[in-house]
C-alpha cells in the first residue's frame, strides 16, 4: 500500500506519495509539473516574500515551471541552467551538482549569452526544494561567475535540515521520513 504526505502550501493541499531514497530513508516526492493551481499559488506567495531582483534563475528541470510563472507574475526575465549542453549555446559556463534525487554527478550549463544578460544584475534563485543544497551552490557559483549579485535564494519547500537554514526563503518544510 503506498503511503503519502499531505502538505499545505500557498493555501493548497496536495498528497505526496513516499519514495525510498535508501534503505533507511524515504521523501515525499513534490513534482509541480502540469499542476498549475499549485504553480501559479506558490508562485504569488514566493513573490511577496522575496526582495527586489532584476531576473530569476533555476535549474532545469523541476525548477522552471516555477522560474517561468515567478517570470510571468513579475515581468522579469528567467534563465535556466541546463543539465545538458545545446547547439544554440556560445561558450556555455559549467558547474558540477550531486543532487539528492538523482544517481550521479551533473552538470549545469549556462550559456554565455545568459551570463552576459545576468551581469551586474539582482539575481533572484528560485528552485522547487531546496535539500542538500548542491544545486543551489551550483546556480550560486553560475551566478557569480556570471558577475550577478545573489539578492536571496528561495524554493516552495525546504526538505530535511535544509529547513532550518537561514539563508534561503521557503513556504514550507517538508519532513524526510525514516525507517
Amino acid at each position: 500500500m503506498e503511503q503519502y504526505y499531505r502538505l499545505k502550501v500557498a493555501g493548497l493541499e496536495r498528497d505526496l506519495p513516499l519514495c525510498p531514497l535508501n534503505d533507511k530513508v524515504s521523501i515525499a516526492a513534490f513534482v509541480m509539473f502540469s499542476d498549475v493551481e499549485l504553480t501559479i499559488a506558490c508562485a504569488k506567495e514566493l513573490l511577496t516574500k522575496v526582495p527586489e531582483f532584476d531576473v530569476i534563475v533555476t535549474a532545469e528541470s523541476k525548477g522552471i515551471p516555477l522560474a517561468y510563472e515567478m517570470s510571468r507574475q513579475s515581468g522579469k526575465t528567467y534563465y535556466p541552467a541546463r543539465k545538458a549542453q545545446k547547439l544554440y549555446m556560445s561558450d556555455p559556463v559549467a558547474v558540477e551538482v550531486k543532487s539528492i534525487t538523482t544517481a550521479n554527478r551533473q552538470t549545469l550549463y549556462l550559456d554565455r549569452r545568459d551570463m552576459q544578460e545576468i551581469e551586474g544584475k539582482r539575481v533572484l534563485i528560485v528552485d522547487d526544494v531546496i535539500s542538500t543544497g548542491e544545486s543551489l551552490h551550483a546556480l550560486r557559483e553560475l551566478v557569480r561567475q556570471s558577475n550577478g549579485i545573489v539578492v536571496a535564494s528561495a524554493a516552495v519547500l525546504a526538505e530535511g535540515s535544509a529547513a532550518e537554514r537561514t539563508d534561503i526563503l521557503f513556504l514550507a518544510p517538508l519532513p524526510l521520513f525514516f525507517r
